[in-house]
């Protein structure tokens, strides 16, 4: 398992501030992202001030972590940028919050036509899935994600 650079860090004065993967959003996730084979993988503490219910992580925030883990996946593996098109979530159990609590989120490709990519995302907490996400993703071409999103590509760290 390898970890990815971030490509847009250097993308700060331009507006780069994602809630869910710049490190520097005071309210932001900072989620890391790491190559594992076919999979995109993020391991995250879930801080309490993202609870739904009571030491449960919120279902938006569930929604979030698939969906950028997904956009992570469209960079590294298809090296251009994308857009959600459609996410889809199934909440199976709990995830609980709190520093003393992991998670891993996961996304994989499931199928590819033409400009789409269909991508199966999980959440887990100690082996057992908690959540799963069925997205869509618009692939833009490669002149588009570098004109429009600034995206010159998404590497591993050495």
């Amino acid at each position: 398992m390898k970890k990815i650079k971030n490509p847009w860090i250097p993308l700060t004065d331009k507006g780069y501030n994602c809630f869910a993967c710049s490190p520097t959003n005071p309210c932001g996730l900072k989620m890391e992202f790491y190559e594992d084979g076919d999979d995109i993988v993020s391991f995250w503490t879930p801080d309490d001030n993202f609870q739904g219910w009571m030491n449960t992580l919120h279902g938006g925030i569930q929604a979030t972590i698939m969906d950028e883990s997904a956009g992570w996946l469209i960079s590294r593996k298809f090296q251009t940028s994308g857009m959600t098109t459609n996410l889809n979530v199934k909440y199976k159990k709990p995830v609980p919050t709190g520093k003393d609590f992991k998670i891993e989120v996961r996304a994989r490709v499931k199928e590819v036509k033409r400009n789409f990519v269909f991508i199966e995302a999980t959440i887990s907490h100690e082996g057992t899935i908690c959540s799963t996400g069925e997205l869509t993703f618009y692939c833009f071409s490669k002149e588009v994600a570098e004109k429009d999103f600034y995206f010159t590509g998404c590497e591993l760290e050495d």
